[in-house]
């Protein structure tokens, strides 16, 4: 794995969703404010840049300021569908299934979003799994368009969380590539992601992985508990020499996709 590129070192399309809505309710409890109930109906996406993903083991080029963060989630790759496709049509358009780092830049987010335009310069180049497989590959782990598997990150070799990828999925990639279809065509090769795998935790305080929970699949979120809990984030965001690791195992502990490893360096 650690000579390979992604499978596709480059796309057409890279649209990332936002499917797992406890994500969104934890961003607006932390700020007090509701979620819109059209966030429960019509996907969250936006698209990122294609033209060159960095490899599955390439560091993050990023100055600390700019708030690094990680974001593990699964993505599908299709074919070639038209304007319009339902989800059932988009499913069955689904070829591939991989793993990514949709890396952000929390604090450049906020000056880009105010603007109303939307992430550009705090979505840098994403990186993707060394291995991608056909949905049949994952067996009974693949069921209503969704992967049923923990997805495991690590930070600085310390697990940091394991929620399973098939729960609290609010839209699965059957709906999330039709919404893509709603105004255009979309070509093979294109790339969806699922957005930040998040489940549902009852206790705040259980929530990490320290404390008997799944834990998290990016900082930012163990940020927002942290904020709904003391007031403030306690954890920082990355830093110079910082590594995420991103993997996914079936039930036989068989590494599915390769490990996407990712160390960060400031001071190019």
């Amino acid at each position: 794995p650690e000579k390979c590129h992604s499978p596709l070192p480059r796309a057409y399309q890279w649209a990332d969703g936002s499917a797992y809505l406890n994500h969104v309710e934890l961003v607006r409890k932390a700020r007090n404010s509701e979620v819109p109930e059209s966030f429960y109906e019509d996907p969250l996406m936006y698209q990122g840049g294609s033209d060159k993903f960095i490899g599955p083991r390439d560091e993050i080029l990023a100055k600390p300021e700019w708030g690094i963060d990680f974001e593990a989630e699964v993505v599908v790759v299709t074919g070639d569908l038209q304007q319009g496709a339902t989800p059932e049509e988009a499913a069955k358009a689904i070829r591939l299934i991989m793993l990514v780092n949709d890396v952000s830049l929390r604090g450049l987010i906020p000056a880009e979003l105010a603007k109303g335009f939307g992430f550009f310069q705090s979505k840098p180049a994403s990186a993707f799994s060394p291995i991608a497989v056909t949905p049949d590959e994952l067996g009974d782990a693949w069921q209503d368009n969704k992967v049923h598997l923990p997805l495991r990150v690590k930070l600085n070799n310390k697990l940091f969380g394991f929620p399973n990828a098939g729960q609290d999925m609010t839209f699965n990639f059957g709906q999330l590539v039709a919404h893509v279809t709603k105004t255009r065509d979309v070509g093979a090769g294109a790339i969806i992601g699922s957005g930040t795998v998040s489940n549902k935790q009852d206790d705040l305080y259980g929530s990490s992985v320290e404390h008997g929970g799944v834990g998290y699949c990016c900082l930012a979120e163990l940020r927002m508990y942290e904020t709904i809990e003391t007031g403030k984030p306690q954890t920082p965001f990355m830093d110079h020499g910082d590594v995420v690791e991103v993997e996914m195992l079936d039930k036989d502990g068989n590494n599915i996709f390769g490990t996407i490893i990712n160390k960060v360096n400031t001071q190019y």
